[in-house]
């Protein structure tokens, strides 16, 4: 499984190290990403802005990283939760702000809660 990330380690140093320990040539990765090896340069050294959740999911694909960490580390939301929110507009917020503070014991049963719930209805 891949390391967690050092401590104060910016997204795009945390990718140039996963990219070298994974013996990508920065070429090569920014080819299978689909971004131009100059610009990959440029998110390593932190002078870009990360690239889109849908590029960042790749690169999570390719380094075995974990993607929504990957997402979140780049600042960006994974590109299927805007929707997944608007379907419920005001459930899915409210939701969200009731789980906000719990730690992340607390939101592995939420979640456990979730999927039962979800298999009881599919019954």
């Amino acid at each position: 499984m891949a390391k967690k990330k050092a401590a104060k380690e910016t997204f795009g140093q945390y990718i140039r190290r996963r990219r070298m320990e994974k013996k990508f040539t920065l070429r090569e990765f920014a080819r299978q990403v689909g971004v131009s090896p100059t610009y990959m340069s440029q998110v390593e050294q932190d002078v870009a802005d990360p690239p889109t959740a849908e590029r960042v999911r790749k690169m999570a694909e390719l380094l075995d990283e974990d993607a929504d960490e990957l997402i979140a580390m780049a600042g960006r939301l994974p590109e299927d939760l805007p929707e997944i929110i608007q379907s419920r507009a005001t459930e899915m917020p409210k939701l969200l702000r009731e789980a906000s503070g719990l730690t992340p014991a607390q939101l592995e049963k939420v979640q456990e809660q979730i999927r039962k719930l979800k298999e009881k209805g599919n019954k």
